[in-house]
């Protein structure tokens, strides 16, 4: 009773698991126009027009079967482009991701189409159409990375993309785990049902996860040939005890193949081997044996060291009859022609049974692009949600970049560009920029944005950031559109790598970092005029300053120079000036004695005259100056030492007074040449007397020369003290 209440517990979990699961089924008829029941199944069908904007509807030519939902088909560009279908899942879940395809057979055809299909970033298959009537299909087991996933039509290489339906089933907990599935999807390359009662597929609602189970009475081109002689169908209608980990379908373990003859051979092609897969086979005995009798087998091909070895004893590794067995080979590498041979042991009295398998690739999971540019592209997506370019879909970069996006090669894939020209962008660029660090380029020119520039002092890569009304074609075109306001930001100087600002147009104010005008950058600003250069205005203003300084200087100095030219000038006029008698200006220099006239550079002095009472001039004399001999000034230009002699013949013993000063009278003279001139005396020759004379002929020369005023003498130009 209580083994009975026990399997009445598990069993009523059982159904209600998968209720739950079926619920939660998602079966996509891409190209139907409506939703609908399959009466075969009992599944729902939804049409993709609500989740698909791109692509054709295209009504199915001699389809296959009665299937309803391969009487239309999804077709798509033959471009660059990716079109994808987002699918909500649970992350951490395991689910089964299903595509199918057919064709259909078109009267004229030219080529059947060959393309890609991904799941996220990871290339799941290569679809080949070679026969337009068969069903093409494609399994993918996945733990979810995250709470949708997307599947990707793309790459054409003939014809036009297509899908016929989309699934997504999920499996149960226990199913299907692997070691390696956080690195690895199952891409499923096999799944047979041995000593099938018919070609059908088996699938929902025999089995509750709605796995495709092929018969292994569909023969194709290299699928399940070789079969060894003696090999036998069996089946049975008693219930076959399931629960273990996969849980295959109580009908696929119904029936078998058994070896009579001691082997059991088959040989299939494996798409997109030779590669690493997982391989499960499932073994229920179902034929009443005698009690001396025994199935004891080994797989002898491929040899696997790890696996060949072991005996294999269905009911007593299932502990019973009609019980489920099932060893998995974890980690096998498998070749694409995949030739398999059971063969039993010697003290085995029945031949090797096998009732299903399945061979799954392991399909190593591409990176996606990192989350946080994703994040922050979505962000920017919502900012002009309803434009076609916003709903690209499928991962930024992987298999193919968005038409709007740049992404960098190596993976996991950086968005480096983003290109939003004119795009209808509306509201404040996303905080969530600043975590794009690899971006280089951030154009959002030709747009309505408004508010400051958020942070991006994260961007150390960036080098042009084009925020303003204008757009590159050729010339710069203005454009009035954007508004964005506010201070440019301090960190704006700050990025390493910044090589061109463009925010002209905008309704930016304030003061200009510093270091944005000091960068070698191409920088534009215009347009904004509540923002001013304040370094600029005060480098205007020390240019101007400098400049004025500078042109003050070279005016200074081009005065002075005039002051001197000018006063060289008169000097050099006032030796050659003659006044009105034609009496020329002498140079004229005192002396107290005739010795200290021998010591003077006399190559400026005309008239060279001693207060010394001694007349007679020496042989040292005659040396340095010119004596007047007999009272004559010869050649112009030479310094003559005259007598006191020559002096009182010349001024006819000092009887001509003209004028007095402060230590004595002046007299007028004219020497034996007829040149005239004019003499001072000193009424006391005393020492101090005499310096004090010195000192009025040096220093006050002025009033020196005002005594002269006889209209026939020339001023006093000159003179020097000995």
């Amino acid at each position: 009773m209580v083994s009975f209440t026990q399997f009445c517990i598990l069993y009523f979990y059982f159904i209600a698991s998968v209720v739950s699961q079926v619920s939660e089924f998602i079966s996509i008829d891409c190209g139907s126009t409506s939703n609908y029941n399959d009466p075969s199944t009992g599944l729902s069908w939804s049409s993709d027009m609500d989740i698909m904007k791109h692509g054709r509807q295209v009504t199915v030519e001699n389809p296959n079967g009665n299937s309803m939902q391969f009487r239309t088909r999804r077709d798509f560009p033959s471009d660059n482009k990716k079109y994808c279908y987002n699918l909500s899942t649970k992350e951490r879940r395991r689910y089964l991701v299903r595509a199918t395809f057919q064709y259909g057979s078109p009267a004229n055809v030219d080529a059947y189409p060959k393309f890609e299909i991904y799941l996220d970033a990871t290339r799941w298959a290569t679809v080949t159409i070679q026969d337009g009537s068969r069903k093409y299909v494609n399994e993918m087991i996945i733990r979810a990375p995250s709470d949708s996933i997307d599947v990707c039509i793309c790459c054409a290489t003939t014809g036009f993309p297509f899908i016929s339906t989309l699934e997504l089933r999920p499996l149960n907990l226990s199913m299907y785990a692997t070691d390696y599935e956080g690195d690895f999807f199952l891409n499923v390359a096999a799944r047979v049902n041995f000593g099938a009662l018919t070609k059908d597929l088996v699938r929902y609602p025999d089995d509750p996860y709605d796995r495709f189970w092929e018969s292994d009475l569909d023969r194709r081109q290299n699928f399940l040939v070789g079969v060894a002689p003696g090999t036998a169908r069996i089946s049975t209608s008693k219930n076959v005890d399931i629960r273990t980990r996969e849980y295959p379908p109580v009908k696929v373990m119904q029936t078998a193949v058994v070896g009579t003859e001691g082997e059991l051979s088959y040989r299939l092609n494996l798409e997109g081997f030779p590669a690493n897969a997982r391989a499960y086979a499932y073994f229920a005995e179902i034929e009443d044996l005698a009690p001396n009798e025994t199935r004891k087998f080994q797989l002898r091909e491929p040899y696997i060291p790890d696996y060949s070895n072991a005996v294999v004893n269905i009911a007593e590794n299932a502990n019973g009859s009609y019980t489920l067995y099932e060893p998995s080979y974890m980690n096998v590498t498998l070749d694409f022609v995949l030739s398999f041979t059971f063969s039993k042991t010697n003290d085995s009295t029945e031949g090797p049974l096998l009732n299903a398998m399945e061979i799954s690739k392991y399909q190593q999971i591409a990176a996606k692009t990192e989350r946080q540019d994703v994040t922050a592209l979505n962000a920017i997506r919502n900012m002009s949600a309803e434009s076609v370019w916003a709903n690209e879909g499928g991962d930024p970069c992987v298999p193919t970049h968005w038409e709007w996006v740049n992404c960098s090669p190596t993976p996991p894939p950086r968005i480096t560009k983003i290109a939003l020209s004119g795009r209808n962008l509306k509201g404040q660029i996303p905080s969530e920029i600043n975590h794009m660090e690899e971006l280089t380029e951030l154009w959002l020119d030709f747009n309505s944005l408004t508010g400051p520039l958020p942070d991006m002092s994260n961007l150390i890569n960036l080098e042009i950031l084009y925020s303003s009304l204008a757009s590159f074609a050729g010339a710069c075109r203005h454009l009035e559109n954007n508004k964005l306001s506010g201070s440019l930001p301090l960190y704006l100087g700050r990025l390493p790598n910044l090589q061109a600002l463009y925010i002209q147009n905008n309704s930016f104010s304030g003061e200009i970092p510093a270091a944005l005008l000091s960068k070698k950058i191409s920088f534009n600003y215009e347009g904004n005029p509540g923002l001013h250069n304040e370094a600029q205005r005060k480098l205007r203003f020390k240019l101007i300053l400098g400049a004025s300084i500078g042109v003050l200087a070279v005016l200074l100095i081009l005065f002075l120079g005039s002051l001197i030219l000018l006063r060289n000038f008169r000097r050099k006029m006032s030796h050659q000036k003659c006044d009105e008698n034609g009496v020329k200006m002498l140079r004229i220099t005192y002396c107290l004695s005739l010795m200290q006239c021998a010591s003077l550079n006399i190559s400026n002095i005309d008239f060279l005259f001693s207060s010394g009472n001694s007349t007679q001039p020496g042989t040292k004399q005659s040396t340095t100056c010119s004596i007047a001999r007999g009272g004559h000034l010869l050649d112009e230009g030479v310094a003559y030492c005259i007598s006191l002699s020559d002096l009182e013949e010349a001024t006819n013993n000092f009887t001509k007074k003209i004028g007095k000063g402060s230590f004595g009278s002046v007299y007028y003279g004219k020497m034996k040449d007829g040149k005239e001139v004019a003499v001072k005396t000193m009424a006391d020759s005393s020492s101090h007397l005499n310096k004090q004379f010195v000192t009025e002929v040096v220093s006050h020369n002025p009033i020196f020369l005002t005594l002269f005023t006889h209209s026939q003498f020339s001023e006093l130009i000159n003179h020097c003290m000995c």
